[in-house]
C-alpha cells in the first residue's frame, strides 16, 4: 500500500529543493559520524535536517500519506543508534555483543516506529519477488564471485587495507571473522536498502534515492575498514545493489549477492594475514 502511495506523490509533485536539502542533510551526517568522526556535528546534521522536514511540511506530517519529516527521523535514528559504537572490526566478546546491539537496534528502532507509532508501514523486508531467478540473476551471481577474485586481493593487499581487521591465525578467530562479515553483510541491506533506501524512494526519482543511500552506505563500509581507493569498489557496489533491489523487490537476491561478495571478502583476509594458507588468488 504504502508503495502506491509512495508512487502517486512522486507523478503528482515536481522535486522539491527543500525536500532534497533536508534528505542530503540527514545522509551527510553519515560521513561526519563514520568518515570524519565528529559525532557531534553528524547528530547536529540529523537535528536540522529533520527539523527542516517539519517546517516544510507542518501539519503535514501526520497527514496520511508519506511524509518526509516521519522518513527522515527514521533514518536519522537509525543512524544515531549506529554512532553510539565505533566500527573499529573486532573479535573479541564484548566487540560482537556490541555490534549485535547497535546494528540490531539501528533496524528494530526504525521499523518499531514506523509499524507501531507512526502506523505507516513504511518498512518491510520482502524476501522474495515471486518470480524465480532467471540466467541473469544466475549470471550476476558468478559475475560477482570472479569480480570479487580478481579486484578484492589486490584492494586489500596492495593497499594494506586488510590490517583494519584483527589478525585471524587460530580457527576460533577465523570462525569468528566468518560470522562477523556474514552478519554485517545481511545488516547492510536490512539498514541501507530496506529502510534507507526505501523510506528516500517514497519522496524522490530512484536516482536520487539511490545516490542519497549511497552516501550512507560507503560512509559506514569507511569506519568499517574500507578505507584508502575503497570508495571506487563500494560507490559502485551501494548504487548496484540499490538498482538491484528496486529491479526484482527481492531482499533474499540482494543478500545473496553481498554475501558472496562477503565470502571473498573474507578468504582475502585470511590469506592477507596468513599468506599460504588458502592459495586461491593472484596477489
Amino acid at each position: 500500500m504504502h508503495d502506491r502511495v509512495a508512487s502517486r506523490g512522486l507523478a503528482d509533485s515536481s522535486f522539491d529543493a527543500v525536500a532534497f536539502l533536508a534528505a542530503l542533510m540527514v545522509c551527510a551526517a553519515a560521513p561526519v559520524l563514520f568518515v570524519a568522526q565528529v559525532r557531534w556535528g553528524g547528530w547536529i546534521l540529523l537535528v536540522v535536517g529533520v527539523a527542516l522536514a517539519l517546517l516544510r511540511e507542518q501539519r503535514r506530517v501526520w497527514h496520511p500519506d508519506a511524509s518526509l519529516t516521519r522518513d527522515l527521523s527514521l533514518i536519522a535514528a537509525g543512524l544515531a543508534v549506529v554512532s553510539t559504537i565505533s566500527l573499529a572490526a573486532e573479535l573479541d566478546n564484548a566487540a560482537m555483543v556490541r555490534f549485535t546491539l547497535a546494528l540490531g537496534g539501528a533496524v528494530v528502532v526504525p521499523y518499531v516506529i514506523s509499524r507501531f507509532v507512526y502506523r505507516d508501514r513504511a518498512i518491510s523486508f520482502p524476501w522474495r519477488a515471486g518470480a524465480r531467478w532467471g540466467r541473469l540473476h544466475w549470471g550476476w551471481l558468478i559475475a560477482v564471485l570472479v569480480l570479487g577474485w580478481l579486484i578484492l586481493p589486490f584492494y586489500f593487499i596492495t593497499s594494506g587495507v586488510y590490517t583494519n581487521w584483527p589478525i585471524v591465525d587460530t580457527p576460533e578467530l577465523i570462525a569468528r571473522l566468518f560470522v562477523g562479515v556474514g552478519a554485517v553483510g545481511i545488516w547492510d541491506e536490512l539498514f541501507f536498502i530496506c529502510t534507507v533506501f526505501v523510506l528516500l524512494r517514497r519522496h524522490f526519482p530512484a536516482a536520487v534515492a539511490n545516490g542519497l543511500q549511497t552516501i550512507v552506505f560507503v560512509s559506514f563500509l569507511w569506519e568499517l575498514g574500507y578505507q584508502a581507493w575503497g570508495p571506487v569498489l563500494t560507490i559502485p557496489f551501494a548504487l548496484l545493489q540499490g538498482i538491484i533491489f528496486m529491479r526484482t523487490r527481492s531482499l533474499g537476491y540482494v543478500v545473496t549477492v553481498h554475501l558472496l561478495f562477503d565470502a571473498v571478502v573474507f578468504a582475502v583476509l585470511v590469506h592477507a594475514h596468513n599468506p599460504g594458507m588458502l592459495p586461491l588468488f593472484l596477489v
